[in-house]
């Protein structure tokens, strides 16, 4: 079982991540609820698309833009759509 810890928090946990470039992604099923809240933030990856970004929530405290998702990843990338990397 692969666990996403933040502030003393489990975020996220499973046996199904995929690895890519050293981060794993999560199903986005995995995810605590509550922890995710959406940001206006996006970065662009060549080879895996536009990535949108979430604020992460856990203990009391907030990590901005701390988590990432490709919502329409790119072919090359594909194996990574619907999951999250923090």
């Amino acid at each position: 079982m692969v666990k996403a810890v933040w502030n003393d928090t489990v975020i996220a946990e499973s046996n199904d991540t995929v690895v890519v470039e050293n981060n794993h992604y999560f199903p986005i099923q995995s995810v605590a609820p509550g922890i995710l809240s959406p940001t206006k933030t996006t970065s662009i990856c060549p080879w895996k698309g536009t990535a949108k970004y979430y604020s992460v929530n856990a203990g009391g405290k907030t990590n901005v833009d701390a988590a990432w998702y490709y919502a329409e990843p790119k072919t090359a990338a594909a194996e990574i759509k619907g999951r999250v990397a923090f």
